[in-house]
């Protein structure tokens, strides 16, 4: 099957859906067609892509790819209802985007003459615009019912511009529990940074404005330096009295976090061996494994 004359259908017109099918038909896939219950989210796709809503049987009689971009929830049912339709063209792909999700949940019938693919680009999509614009470069999690359907993944993932990353299917979800760390957690760890700068008597909006450039120059530290290297503060330096002030000032609440974030940091900077150095106090990787781990040396200072 040649990229010139593949098809495909969408199931939902959300952000990735709309988004997908506006590269996809810029890379020259055509869309045949979309099926949502959504009018809103459909006129909008509209304004994108001038598709007609077709229904489910035209769908499998005509797409060689049919995307599932829906919510989580409905993967099933959607797969379900593809399944009850009579004459599915031979070799058709059934693709969803979900993180969490392995491509075997589509399978609702194994007789059916059809592989299964889950694609899920690792990038967060504010907005279809934003999606379109940032699709280029980003790495799409990979696996399939079959090597040649993860090969015609890899395919799609390279004519999108991304670049394809293969991933267990039983260990989908530690695979997603990453993603969202960084994706979803960043910006709670924002919130709680932006709060204790609030403790410290700094309106929100300067807080946020402060630390900006902070993370900013913290990834990249990453993308350059990897790691254990970007790893810089109190913890690199072996600094106890730091770690133990910061801890002493800081809302009982917040404490929890806190100790867990270091106890990595912790063991990012044994494996940078900065903490192996003679100018730091001797004790000094002691007393950081003692407040920590709540040992009862925030006093010390």
């Amino acid at each position: 099957m040649s990229e010139n004359t593949i098809k495909f259908g969408i199931i939902g017109t959300g952000v990735v859906g709309t988004s997908l099918a506006i590269l996809l038909e810029k890379a020259g896939l055509e869309c045949i067609g979309v099926h949502t219950r959504g009018k809103r989210s459909y006129d909008h796709f509209r304004r994108y892509l001038p598709k007609e809503q077709l229904g489910l049987r035209q769908l499998v009689m005509e797409s060689d790819l049919i995307f599932i971009t829906t919510q989580d929830c409905n993967i099933e049912e959607a797969a379900a209802r593809l399944s009850q339709e009579r004459d599915i063209k031979p070799g058709q792909i059934w693709i969803h985007c979900s993180g969490s999700l392995p491509s075997g949940v589509m399978c609702q019938d194994p007789v059916l003459p059809v592989g299964y693919l889950s694609l899920h680009p690792l990038q967060a999509f504010a907005n279809i615009d934003t999606a379109v614009s940032v699709m280029k470069g980003t790495y799409f999690g990979i696996e399939g019912s079959s090597p040649e359907v993860e090969r015609q993944g890899e395919k799609l993932v390279m004519l999108l511009g991304g670049i394809p990353l293969k991933i267990n299917p039983m260990k989908k979800s530690l695979y997603h529990a990453g993603a969202v760390v960084v994706s979803n957690y960043l910006v709670s760890l924002v919130l709680l940074a932006v709060k204790l700068f609030e403790q410290a008597g700094i309106e929100r909006e300067d807080a946020l404005a402060a630390l900006l450039p902070l993370l900013d120059g913290s990834c990249r530290n990453i993308d350059k330096l990897g790691l254990p290297g970007a790893l810089t503060g109190p913890i690199a330096r072996g600094d106890a009295g730091v770690v133990a002030r910061h801890l002493q000032s800081m809302p009982e609440e917040m404490r929890t976090v806190y100790r867990e974030l270091g106890k990595l940091a912790l063991e990012l900077g044994k494996e940078k061996k900065l903490l192996d150095r003679v100018s730091y106090h001797p004790e000094g990787l002691n007393d950081l494994e003692e407040l920590l781990n709540d040992l009862g040396k925030e006093t010390k200072q």
